[in-house]
């Protein structure tokens, strides 16, 4: 948009654009605000000078008795272009003198004197411009580092004001490029920045440049808060809803569950329990998904709040529709990974002649010099049937017995070992979508799947490279450690599917492999399947939006 169309600037955008304009980008373009342990104590420490006081005043003069503070005075100026919430204006002996609340700890200066940040001079400097903007001439300008319980003083200079301008023009013309600005690198303020599992500075260094340069291993991107029960209903004679800040699910008026609304995570709901609207405001505001299945256990959709903005990514995500070569690399990648991944469970798991793991790796070599997608997918099917075939070398004798495994099949699943699969595959592709959603690329527009009405493209290409690795995986460890028993299927004229025990015994397992942690194939650092898949879809995100050369497929050893 041009300048004149341009909303005015938060004070507090501009602070971030003095601290890391890759943070601004995020944060005022984007829309992506991601909240941490810091960013809370934060936002704790500003609810008392957040809170306006009784007292007012005119703001011509400021005419206001020795002493007396105003709190969360908000300000905006349009010639300026900015606007923003000052924490407190105190009248002193001198005059007005305005201070701002900050949770760290002040800088040390060459002689060991504390200093104000760089980034929070930057901020009180914008408010005292503001203040002027109104005819107001301050005393002074401070900060209080709570982590030291004092105040540092700020000196309202000339120069300072003139950067306060520059950074201000450059950050206008940074979210008018509409570029994110590149990542810093080795830096050590990206440990304590509250959009690091968002913005991965070091693996975004070695996605744009192809992985020529050395990955930073030393440096594990910190998970987002992956706290949190899932609760998952199932009885379609049940009522969710919510009892002040407790989710409880009744059946025929009785309470057969509660949770507290601040640890609930997910919610999966199988078949037609009914939820309150009360209970699904709570959770869209509090950014928490719904998952839909069918009593069958088919994935029906995903209820969510408003996606991540992430506008040019999903533009990027169209134009790369419509170009072949480009969905044809990122296919070719994934479903490299995908059969890389298939074989690497097969060494693992199961007893094949070593001619197998041999075509299975030639497969692997071919996916990647297919001329085109019809190509690669033939390919792919090809592994697939060739995989399947050694499927019952990984399952134990003694659960050989009793769960026969002739092939896969499916719509609908013919056989307990089938319906397990399917149930793992149904479960990752909601996984996905709403990983897709989160990041803010469209989960319906893929590369490898065709679109098709109320079918998640997009999820389904994610999920590709980890099918095996954690819904094969769930269905094996099942039957090998004899979780699941007969009674735990119910096969119809239909098909066979998990009943509600069975479901409850999968879930159990499912969770289990979601937390278990796996190391990154090329930065080394470990972290879970559920962060893994985030991670993935980060890079995919990165690469529609022209961040990134290539898209690297996940795999493991």
């Amino acid at each position: 948009m041009s300048a004149e169309e341009m909303p005015l600037m938060p004070v507090r955008r501009l602070h971030n654009y003095a601290y890391c304009p890759r943070l601004f980008y995020y944060q005022w373009v984007e829309g992506i605000f991601v909240e941490n342990a810091d960013t809370l104590e934060g936002t704790i420490l500003h609810s008392r000078a957040d809170k306006p006081g009784r007292l007012t005043a005119e703001l011509q003069g400021m005419d206001l008795p020795d002493g007396a503070v105003l709190r969360s005075l908000q300000l905006e100026n349009v010639s300026l272009g900015l606007t923003g919430k000052i924490d407190i204006c105190e009248q002193g002996a001198n005059g007005i003198e305005i201070i701002d609340y900050k949770k760290g700890s002040a800088r040390r200066d060459g002689d060991g004197s504390r200093v104000a940040k760089h980034a929070d001079a930057i901020q009180v400097a914008a408010y005292a411009l503001l203040l002027e903007g109104e005819g107001i001439k301050l005393a002074g300008a401070s900060i209080y580092y709570a982590a030291e319980r004092r105040r540092v003083s700020v000196e309202l200079s000339e120069a300072l004001f003139a950067e306060v301008r520059s950074l201000h023009e450059a950050a206008l013309k940074t979210a008018q490029a509409a570029i994110c600005p590149p990542p810093l690198k080795g830096d050590p303020r990206c440990l304590h920045c509250s959009a690091y599992p968002v913005c991965l500075p070091e693996e975004s260094a070695w996605w744009a440049d192809d992985g020529k340069i050395p990955p930073h291993p030393s440096v594990a991107p910190r998970p987002e808060s992956g706290d949190g029960e899932v609760l998952v209903v199932q009885d379609s004679r049940a009522h969710v809803g919510l009892r002040g800040e407790q989710v409880v699910v009744t059946r025929d008026g009785e309470a057969i569950a509660k949770l507290p609304l601040n640890q609930l995570r997910h919610l999966f709901l199988y078949g037609v329990p009914q939820v309150s609207s009360q209970l699904i405001h709570a959770l869209l505001e509090r950014e928490i998904g719904v998952g839909y299945f069918s009593a069958a256990g088919r994935f029906l959709g995903l209820l969510g709040g408003l996606p991540a903005s992430g506008v040019d990514a999903r533009r990027g995500q169209y134009r790369m529709f419509d170009q072949p070569a480009i969905r044809l690399i990122l296919a070719k990648e994934s479903l490299r990974a995908k059969i890389h991944n298939q074989r690497v469970m097969l060494m693992r798991n199961g007893d094949v002649p070593e001619g197998v793991l041999q075509t299975m790796a030639s497969y692997r070599s071919m996916v990647e010099e297919a001329a085109d997608l019809d190509t690669a997918r033939g390919i792919e099917g090809a592994a697939a049937a060739l995989y399947f075939s050694q499927f019952p070398t990984m399952i134990k004798e003694c659960s050989w017995a009793r769960f026969a495994f002739e092939g896969r099949n499916r719509r609908p699943p013919r056989d307990p070992v089938n319906a397990m699969l399917s149930q793992g595959y149904s479960i990752l592709s909601k996984e996905a979508a709403g990983v897709c959603c989160s990041v803010g690329l469209d989960p319906f527009l893929g590369f490898l799947h065709q679109p098709r009405y109320g079918r998640p493209a997009l999820a389904l290409d994610l999920m590709e490279e980890f099918r095996p690795l954690i819904a094969d995986s769930v269905a094996i460890s099942l039957l090998n450690r004899r979780e699941i028993v007969s009674s735990d299927f119910l096969s119809t004229t239909t098909g066979t599917f998990l009943n509600a025990h069975g479901r409850k015994i999968f879930w159990e397992a499912w969770f289990r492999r979601m937390d278990t942690e796996v190391s990154h194939p090329e930065f080394g650092y470990k972290m879970s399947y559920r962060r893994m898949l985030e991670v993935q879809a980060r890079q995919l995100w990165r690469f529609c939006k022209g961040e990134s050369s290539r898209y690297h497929g996940f795999t493991t050893r």
